[in-house]
């Protein structure tokens, strides 16, 4: 190795001063404070949750900040005070099955729209754009009362979730519409290659546009998941007092009424709560961001 060579090489691996350092990580802070900002306030009260958790009863009522010592068996201490396992159960029921039925009811109807042409589509899409655009509140008391005729005839839907499920396999608006933004991508040429193949339209949908559809696919789902996961209002309507069939989110509101003085029982349940959304959102994040950002890129 030459002098020069040497003395280059020396030059490329030699560190700035300190000083300057300092001064990078200080602009580099700057640049990223209101992100920085935003991200402690969105992880704080995660931290606060998860450090009162591992408190015992009385350290949680006091102004101490971290637990001395960690009392593990607050979690254990949840699963022997509540029916947790039930909840779960039923949850990962109405998610998983709410969530199958989403995906395999509105992906034939967004290609309907996206791709195939008949007569009277773009009144219909209308239609979907309405029912996008329509509060939930509004088709509250029709549905109940919809779901309350079916007794007579030896179908007892309410005290159940059924009625919550069975409505995600008959589409979903906003599913509908974000899964058409995205069909609206696939070239059309890659249809007509298939279609002179010999391929019909059930072949094509699911050989070609479902395999290059597959991030707007894995949003949706994860959307339709979140949605269902974190749902309390239509399971606590139509399950009632039935508490055989309540969800994580009506439990969690019950125990927090039931030990509300116990702090340190309660966080640890919604940390337990929040765990199963968490892990699933960070798994799926990938796909979910590229599904979002090249929906909506045509039409």
């Amino acid at each position: 190795m030459t002098s020069a060579t040497a003395e280059a090489t020396a030059f490329v691996r030699r560190k700035p001063p300190r000083a300057v350092r300092r001064r990078r990580m200080i602009g580099l802070v700057a640049d990223h404070t209101i992100l920085v900002a935003a991200a402690l306030a969105f992880i704080l009260p995660f931290v606060f949750i998860t450090l009162t958790a591992l408190m015992s009863n009385d350290q949680a009522l006091s102004a101490r900040l971290w637990p001395h010592p960690f009392e593990w068996s607050n979690f254990e201490d949840v699963f022997t005070k509540a029916p947790f396992m039930t909840w779960v159960g039923n949850t990962l029921m109405y998610s998983t099955l709410a969530t199958i039925g989403v995906v395999l009811s509105s992906v034939p109807v967004a290609y309907a729209f996206a791709k195939l042409r008949w007569r009277g589509r773009d009144a219909v899409f209308i239609v979907v754009l309405v029912a996008l655009m329509l509060p939930p509140q509004v088709t509250v008391v029709p549905l109940y009362v919809m779901w309350a005729k079916f007794h007579p005839f030896g179908f007892n839907f309410i005290g159940t979730l059924w009625p919550v499920i069975i409505p995600n396999w008959f589409g979903d608006a906003f599913s509908i519409f974000l899964l058409r933004q995205f069909f609206l991508t696939v070239p059309d040429e890659y249809l007509d290659a298939a279609r002179v193949d010999g391929l019909g339209e059930v072949r094509i949908l699911f050989s070609v546009v479902v395999r290059l559809a597959k991030p707007a696919i894995a949003a949706v789902a994860l959307f339709s998941f979140l949605y269902t996961f974190n749902d309390f209002f239509l399971p606590l309507l139509y399950t009632g007092e039935n508490s055989g069939h309540w969800v994580l989110s009506i439990g969690l509101s019950e125990f927090r009424s039931l030990h509300q003085v116990q702090w340190n029982l309660t966080m640890a349940a919604t940390v337990l709560v929040m765990v199963p959304v968490i892990v699933v959102f960070f798994l799926a994040q990938r796909a979910f961001v590229e599904g979002v950002t090249l929906t909506g890129v045509k039409g």
